[in-house]
């Protein structure tokens, strides 16, 4: 586990967008069983994550289109949370940082770390909004 005063300005950086934090496997199963579209993002101390995946989060979240439902959990701190919802993530394997989209519990579009890493927000940001605008 982390220090938590370490990962709270990354906590931060999403939960300000509107996503809720998921910290418990119960958490994770209440968000999954809501209709409509859900976005689960999963976060990371990692410079992929910091250069990337939130950047390019944030960007995503200005478009007209968005899921329904946001939602992140923290790999690394909320452990038990993270693994359950990769769990409805399959048949991905799990990285961090991680994006999913869900419409109706079904998984529609996955970012992988290997989508993020080396990659501009502005493509990350693309990504997500062909995404949304496809399924919200």
């Amino acid at each position: 586990m982390y220090d938590p005063e370490l990962v709270k300005p990354m906590r931060a950086e999403v939960t300000t967008l509107g996503l809720k934090e998921l910290l418990t496997p119960a958490d994770v199963e209440t968000a999954l069983q809501k209709p409509g579209t859900t976005l689960i993002f999963v976060n990371s101390v990692c410079g992929c994550a910091a250069g990337g995946a939130r950047p390019g989060l944030r960007l995503a979240m200005l478009n007209a289109k968005k899921p329904q439902n946001l939602f992140t959990v923290f790999a690394g701190m909320e452990t038990a949370a993270t693994e359950r919802a990769r769990e409805s993530f399959r048949p991905y394997r799990p990285s961090s940082p991680q994006i999913a989209l869900l419409k109706d519990g079904k998984l529609v579009k996955m970012l992988q770390r290997q989508d993020i890493e080396g990659r501009s927000p502005q493509h990350i940001a693309e990504q997500l909004t062909t995404a949304f605008n496809e399924h919200c």
